[in-house]
Order: C-alpha cells, then sequence, then structure tokens
C-alpha cells in the first residue's frame, strides 16, 4: 500500500460511507450464516490493525495475519493476535472455522495459491467469506492507486475457486449502483487524465447518505441478485477430498 494511503486509511474505514457500508452488508452476512456454537476461531487475512475484530467479538475469537507492517500499531490492542507476515508464510498452530479475505485477492499476484493456503488452514468444516472488486470494464485510476491486479466477476472468482480447492456456496454482486457510476467515472478519466489519488471522506450529510443509500440497495434489491455491481461477494467451502473442481 503506498505510504501516503497507509497513514489515512484508518481514518477511512472508521468514516467513509463505502467502509462503512461493506462491513455492515459482511456482519449481516456473518449473523445469517453463523452455525449455532458460532464460528469459533476466526481469520482476517489483510487484517491492517485489526479495524474490524472488535465487531467480530460477538462471532469468536478474531486473529489476523498483515503484509504490510505500516498499517499495524505495535502498540494497538489487537497486536497480540496480528502477525506482519506475507500470507503464504504465515503458518499458525491453529485452524480456523471462518476466513474472511476481503478485498485481498486482487492485490496478489498468485490469487489461486493463496487461495489454496488458505484452504489449508481451514478445519473441514470451516468457510471462506471474501469480496473482491468487481468486472474488469469498472477499471479506474482507483484500481491503479490501490495496486490492483485483477478485478473478478462471478463467473470468475467461482472459476479461480474451483481451481484452489473451494467450492463456491453463494456468490452475488453488491454495490450496484455503483457499476453505471463506475462507467461514467471511466469515461471521464479516457479525457481528463490526471494524477491517482486517496479517497476522501465526503462532508457528514453526503456521507451518510451514500451510506444509507448502499444499505438500502443491499435490503430492497439484495433478492434480485442483479448480474451488475462493483464487488463480488462469494461464500466457499474446501472441496471434500476426491471431489474435482
Amino acid at each position: 500500500m503506498k505510504p501516503e494511503y497507509a497513514r489515512e486509511y484508518r481514518d477511512l474505514y472508521e468514516r467513509h460511507w463505502w467502509w462503512r457500508a461493506r462491513e455492515t452488508l459482511l456482519l449481516q452476512e456473518l449473523d445469517r450464516r453463523q452455525p449455532p456454537e458460532g464460528w469459533g476461531s476466526i481469520l482476517d487475512v489483510g487484517c491492517g490493525d485489526g479495524l474490524l475484530f472488535n465487531r467480530l467479538v460477538p462471532f469468536g475469537t478474531a486473529w489476523g495475519v498483515e503484509a504490510d507492517a505500516d498499517l499495524v500499531d505495535p502498540a494497538g490492542p489487537h497486536r497480540a493476535h496480528i502477525e506482519v507476515s506475507p500470507f503464504a508464510a504465515y503458518c499458525p498452530d491453529r485452524r480456523f472455522r471462518l476466513i474472511l479475505m476481503l478485498d485481498v485477492l486482487e492485490h496478489m499476484t498468485d490469487p489461486s495459491e493463496a487461495l489454496r493456503h488458505t484452504a489449508f488452514l481451514l478445519q473441514p468444516d470451516g468457510r471462506l467469506l471474501a469480496t473482491v472488486p468487481a468486472f474488469r470494464a469498472l477499471w479506474t485510476a482507483h484500481d491503479d492507486f490501490n495496486a490492483h491486479l485483477e478485478r473478478y466477476t462471478v463467473g470468475s472468482f467461482g472459476r479461480l475457486a474451483a481451481r484452489s480447492g473451494f467450492e463456491v456456496e453463494s456468490s452475488r454482486y453488491l454495490f450496484h449502483w455503483l457499476f453505471p457510476a463506475k462507467i461514467g467515472v471511466r469515461a471521464v478519466e479516457a479525457v481528463m487524465r490526471g494524477r491517482a489519488k486517496p479517497a476522501r471522506v465526503p462532508p457528514t450529510w453526503a456521507n451518510a447518505a451514500l451510506r444509507n443509500f448502499c444499505l438500502a440497495e443491499a435490503r430492497y434489491l439484495g433478492w434480485a441478485h442483479l448480474p451488475f455491481g462493483s464487488s463480488v461477494l462469494a461464500w466457499c467451502r474446501p472441496r471434500a477430498p476426491g471431489r474435482e473442481g
């Protein structure tokens, strides 16, 4: 992550409408799919400074792995549960019931290997909850600034998961309204090229309105499984031994 972005990431995560809406939607997913006994041991891959950890308390014990040391506060409250390490080198002494990969795979040069390692770290009855940015057609300067290497569709993510040891139980698009919005941004960028900049938190009224709009969209249109959006959300389970991808 670019140093100037790393310095602002906590503030963006805690206040920006997109991160706030995404967190709410993710927690709803965890609650909806939670086993009766809870998730137990949870791994957040690319956890930063454990910004999601407090919200995971009702679901289980959160652990994290973060490759970028600049994002982890040495004196942070969750430091003891975060290992600063490339994910491929992360070898804990436990296996997890739930692994979160939230907008992580698009940064990885070998996402298939990362998913195979994820399958290794999961308990046999464990689950992976992943989100990734959607559609190459939505590629903008934001992707360049954030060092994205790929954007996915439901289909391409499913194929990636299948060749990496997973079965996709369910998948869908999120943030449907951002699809045409990003197409518009891409068109503007094609005409007016400029240096990519980090996101900014809008004025309070606009920030709240955008967050609420995203949540209302998910509530009232989520059932429709519209074939477009700016993000993909997928629930996956390790493929049973002997079953082909």
